[in-house]
């Protein structure tokens, strides 16, 4: 049943804690009511207490929807623990209401018998029925499969920051901070480290700062003092045993960037990177402007999609290498210059960070529905690489991939990300750049016997020459060039040549690739779960799971989808049957039924969310006949 607490002075002993391998945490609210920044303090501070973490913002697409509508609320998510954590956690242990709605939202997300810590003091008349109560759920019955934890956020609040000399308004906006402090006692994390933040943020407004940290030290507090019966206990989650080195979170956003950065420079070329703001991409425009300065970077806002990417290609013809970044809807505006960096084989580096469609469609929400854009969406036999990165982490060893690739073979490669990886954070062991194998991009300097389209016989490569260099004047463009010279050409067979000789570069990509393993289970057997992107982690959390069970099932994740490794086919024949869990109505099972004739069978989900482990360990149960 719902309680209400009160401020006693007993103070609960530390050693009650209980120990805890993992927990879920997830803090809902309004839009304006900061809970991105909560839930990334709360991810800072898990992280340096030691925990692996995986985290996951959900919030909604308007910039500012009614304030106490459902349309507005904004969520946070952090699966956190002493154990290796692989998605950012199915249903929460521990959920945090700020207003009606978000309960409303959120509710059926939380464990049965899970934590509910809500803000009675926000549930006004009004407010409910704005979120679309017909009655006060804390007063009836609903919620009583639930540990409810009802506090008057607002009014303690307010009681903390008075001091302060804040307005009332202000005063409000810190319930963020108090709700955090309660959920720092509760996991027992230092929020010494907060403090110096909400000092450093606020330097300019010291009583916001004070207010802040008033808050904060309250709701730590209120943790400390309260006696509600068993209700509110302290727990405790041991650091996890992770590789040392020097760690820090990152976002899938800010891998690519620093991904980016190295690629360029293992290539020892300039970076060139031309974007226009589109939702989820941007964060990679934003992490790179503010790295720009010192470290070979150039970062260019075009007026639209169309100026971005053809910026990077002539960036790329003069010598750097370029990279454009957008969404689908963004990738499809680009398409046309996309069959110019082709014909004109230059490298390029094109980013696109997936979400739901079509059209405008979910744009804070992830899908993974440009799979078959990514491969097949241009004019004419337009060839791309296309790599699929699988975790925020990942993201910075598939830039570098990226752009090896594309200086290697002069061929544009697309990378699939998608909102939850651009979005999400989890802990990154930061790598020794000197340990990373260079390429060094090769310019054509030597004027004898040049011809522009001469081949690498290992990579299909044309020579790149940087414009200007003496000797080497040669034609450029997207009308059709001859096999050698260069000179623009009609002939039919030439055309012929030349179309097959650009398909054949991904035939060369393929042999330099690794040969794809099986990331868990066996290596043959009853089934395989093949997957692609950030469906990662909760294909392998869930097949990790039941083969420890000593289920027979497998599970092959894919970085490289064009072209795929030379092994894949012989390696999925190894299989009676094959699962495909996908963010679409089944993509990647077209392409490996069509390549491989292999009767893989798909498990789509296009909600906007991710999948659950939950919900691939049923359609693996449900296909190897075995009880859950």
């Amino acid at each position: 049943m719902t309680t209400t607490t009160t401020l006693p002075s007993r103070t609960a002993p530390a050693a009650s804690r209980e120990a805890l391998q993992s927990v879920v945490v997830r803090f809902a609210g309004d839009s304006g009511d900061g809970i991105q920044l909560t839930g990334n303090r709360f991810a800072s501070v898990t992280a340096l207490a030691g925990n692996d973490l995986a985290t996951f913002p959900d919030f909604p697409a308007e910039i500012r929807a009614p304030v106490g509508t459902t349309y507005g609320v904004s969520a946070f998510q952090i699966n956190f623990g002493a154990r290796a954590i692989k998605t950012s956690g199915d249903a929460p242990d521990v959920l945090v209401a700020l207003n009606p709605a978000a309960l409303k939202v959120e509710i059926g997300n939380l464990k049965a018998g899970g934590i509910l810590i809500v803000d009675g003091g926000s549930f006004s008349e009004r407010s409910l029925r704005k979120a679309g109560y017909a009655a006060n759920p804390l007063a009836d019955g609903s919620l009583d499969r639930y540990r409810v934890i009802q506090v008057d956020v607002s009014k303690l609040t307010l009681e903390a920051v008075k001091s302060t000399g804040v307005s009332q308004a202000d005063g409000l906006q810190c319930r963020n901070m108090w709700t955090l402090g309660l959920v720092y006692w509760m996991f027992d994390r230092d929020r010494s480290v907060t403090a110096a933040w909400l000092k450093k943020r606020f330097a300019d407004h010291p009583s916001i700062a004070a207010a802040n940290l008033a808050a904060l030290d309250a709701g730590h507090a209120f943790g400390e003092t309260a006696e509600i019966g068993g209700t509110l206990s302290g727990y405790s989650v041991a650091p996890a045993a992770l590789e040392p080195g020097l760690y820090r979170t990152i976002t899938g956003g800010e891998a690519l960037a620093w991904g980016l950065i190295a690629g360029a420079h293992l290539a020892a070329l300039k970076l060139f990177f031309a974007s226009y703001p589109i939702t989820p991409a941007s964060p990679v425009l934003h992490a790179l402007a503010r790295l720009s300065n010192g470290v070979g970077v150039s970062t260019f806002q075009a007026e639209d999609e169309i100026a971005a990417v053809c910026a990077a290609i002539g960036a790329s013809y003069a010598g750097a290498i370029g990279v454009t970044s957008s969404s689908g809807p963004g990738l499809a505006l680009k398409s046309e210059a996309l069959g110019l960096a082709v014909a004109a084989e230059l490298p390029l580096v094109v980013l696109n960070t997936q979400r739901a469609g079509p059209s405008t469609g979910l744009p804070t929400k992830t899908e993974q529905s440009d799979l078959l854009q990514a491969l097949y969406g241009r004019h004419g036999e337009s060839p791309v690489a296309v790599l699929a990165a699988r975790a925020p982490s990942d993201c910075f060893d598939v830039a570098i991939e990226a752009i090896r690739i594309a200086t290697r073979h002069m061929i544009p490669v697309i990378v699939l990300s998608d909102g939850y990886i651009a979005n999400a954070a989890q802990p990154w062991l930061v790598p020794d750049i000197g340990t990373l194998t260079p390429f060094p991009a090769r310019f054509h300097t030597d004027p004898e016997d040049f011809q522009p389209f001469a081949r690498d016989p290992a990579t299909l490569a044309r020579p790149w020459v940087v414009p200007g260099t003496p000797g080497l004047e040669h034609r450029i463009g997207g009308l059709e060039k001859d096999a050698l010279t260069g000179a623009i050409s009609y002939a039919p067979s030439n055309h012929q040549q030349m179309v097959e000789t650009r398909a054949a570069k991904l035939e060369r990509i393929a042999r330099a690739i690794p040969p794809q393993t099986v990331d868990t289970g066996p290596a043959s057997g009853n089934l395989a779960v093949v997957g692609w992107g950030s469906t990662y982690g909760p294909i392998n959390r869930a097949v990790t799971t039941l083969v420890e069970r000593g289920i027979d099932v497998a599970h092959i994740h894919l970085r490289h989808l064009n072209p795929l490794p030379p092994n894949l086919g012989e390696l999925l024949r190894g299989y009676r049957h094959i699962l495909v869990p996908e963010m679409n109505m089944g993509q990647l099972v077209q392409l490996l039924r069509s390549e491989y004739l292999v009767p893989a069978e798909g498990l789509n989900k296009i909600s906007g969310q991710p999948f659950r482990i939950e919900e691939i360990e049923a359609a693996i149960l449900a296909r190897t006949g075995e009880r859950a």
